[in-house]
C-alpha cells in the first residue's frame, strides 16, 4: 500500500477494509484520542467538561438514529421512548434490586432494544408517513403513558427516582464527579461506535444499505427484509438504551421530563445537520447543535441585565435556533457537515489534481 498524490490504492482486500488505511490517518487518530482521554478530563476546566460530556450523549442518541434513518431507510420520530426505557431499567435495577451499574446498562440496552422491536413490527407492512406515526406512537405511549402515569409511581417516589450518592459505581470506584462520568461516556462511545462500524462492513450492514437503497430489489435478491429491519430497530434501541443508562450517571433525579418529544426531534436533527448515512455525521451533528446552543448562551447573557425577560425566553430562542439550523442546512448544506468533510479531505488527497 503506497501513498500516492491522487490519494491511497490498495493492493488487497484486507488494505481496502483496515481500520488505519495510512499511517498518517492511524496519527490523526492516535492525537483524537489524546485530546478525548488526555487533554479533556485534565487539561481543560469542568466546564468544558461538561460539555464534552453533553456532545456524548447527544452522539450516543443520534447513532442509533443514524443506524434506522441514514443506513436502513427506517424514519423514526420517537427515539427518545429508548433512551428513556433504557433510562428507568438501569436505575429500578440499581435502586430494586441492587445491581452492579454496569450490568444494569447492559440490561437497559437490551430491554430497550426489545421495545424498540416491539414498536418497529409495523415497519414490515407500512413505511414513510405511516411508520414515522408508529415511532411518534413509540414516544407518547411510553414516556407519556406508561412512565409518567406508573413506572415512576413505583415506591411510592411520585414523578422522579432519587439516586443516592454513590448509588452509581463501577466496582470501586464511585461516579461521583463530571471527570469520572466523562470518562465513562467516553468509552462507551468509542465502544458503540466500533461495534456500529464493524457491523455496517458486515453482511448485516449491506444487507440494511439494501433495505435503504430499495426495498424491493432487496427481497428480490433474497434478503429477509423483516428480520434485518427487525434487528436495526433492536441494535437502535439498544444503543438508545445504553445512552439512556449512561445519562443517569450525570443526573441527581430521574423523571419523564428528561425525555421529552422534542428530544426525539433534535436527534433527527442532529443527523439532517450531521450528514445522513455517515458515522462522522453523527458526531460532526452534535459538535456542531451543542456549541452553537452554548455560543447562543454567551451572546444571549450580556444583554441579560438590560432584557431580563431573555432568561426566560431561552427555551424558546433553543428551539427558533434548531429551526433555523434545519432550514439553513436543508437548503444550502443539504448532505450535511459529513459531505463537506469530505470535500475538504479530497481537495488535499487529491491535490495538485483537484477539480
Amino acid at each position: 500500500m503506497s501513498y500516492l498524490p491522487s490519494g491511497v490504492y490498495h493492493e488487497y482486500y484486507r488494505q481496502d477494509h483496515a481500520w488505519w488505511q495510512t499511517r498518517f490517518i492511524l496519527a490523526k487518530m492516535i492525537l483524537l484520542g489524546l485530546i478525548i482521554f488526555y487533554v479533556i478530563p485534565f487539561w481543560s476546566g469542568l466546564y468544558i467538561i461538561g460539555v464534552a460530556t453533553l456532545i456524548i450523549y447527544t452522539a450516543m442518541g443520534a447513532l442509533g438514529v443514524q443506524l434506522l434513518i441514514g443506513y436502513c431507510g427506517q424514519v423514526t420520530l420517537g427515539h427518545a421512548a429508548f433512551l428513556a426505557v433504557g433510562a428507568y431499567t438501569s436505575t429500578l435495577l440499581i435502586l430494586q434490586l441492587h445491581v452492579p451499574y454496569l450490568l444494569s446498562v447492559l440490561i437497559a440496552g437490551i430491554v430497550a432494544g426489545l421495545w424498540s422491536v416491539l414498536f418497529g413490527l409495523p415497519s414490515a407492512k407500512v413505511k414513510g408517513f405511516y411508520l414515522i406515526m408508529t415511532s411518534l406512537a413509540a414516544q407518547f405511549v411510553t414516556v407519556d403513558f406508561i412512565l409518567t402515569q406508573y413506572v415512576s409511581q413505583i415506591g411510592g417516589r411520585g414523578q422522579a427516582f432519587s439516586l443516592p450518592p454513590g448509588s452509581i459505581s463501577i466496582g470501586p470506584i464511585v461516579l461521583d464527579d463530571d471527570v469520572k462520568v466523562y470518562f465513562l461516556g467516553a468509552i462507551l462511545m468509542v465502544l458503540l461506535t466500533m461495534g456500529v462500524v464493524n457491523l455496517l462492513r458486515s453482511r448485516v450492514g449491506r444487507a440494511w444499505i439494501a433495505i435503504r437503497d430499495n426495498d424491493i430489489a432487496a427481497e428480490t435478491m433474497g434478503i429477509n427484509i423483516v428480520r434485518y429491519k427487525l434487528l436495526a430497530f433492536f441494535v437502535g434501541g439498544f444503543i438508545g438504551g445504553i445512552a439512556g443508562a449512561y445519562w443517569v450517571s450525570t443526573l441527581a433525579a430521574l423523571s419523564p421530563e428528561h425525555f421529552p418529544w422534542f428530544w426525539s426531534l433534535w436527534l433527527v436533527g442532529v443527523i439532517l445537520i450531521g450528514g445522513v448515512g455517515s458515522i462522522h455525521g453523527v458526531f460532526f451533528g452534535s459538535l456542531f447543535m451543542v456549541l452553537i446552543l452554548e455560543g447562543l448562551k454567551f451572546a444571549i447573557m450580556p444583554l441579560i441585565p438590560y432584557y431580563p425577560e431573555l432568561s426566560m425566553k431561552f427555551l424558546f430562542l433553543k428551539e427558533a435556533a434548531f429551526g433555523l439550523s434545519i432550514c439553513l442546512f436543508l437548503i444550502y448544506e443539504p448532505n450535511g457537515l459529513a459531505y463537506r468533510w469530505w470535500q475538504i479531505k479530497n481537495y488535499f488527497n487529491l491535490w495538485p489534481f483537484s477539480y
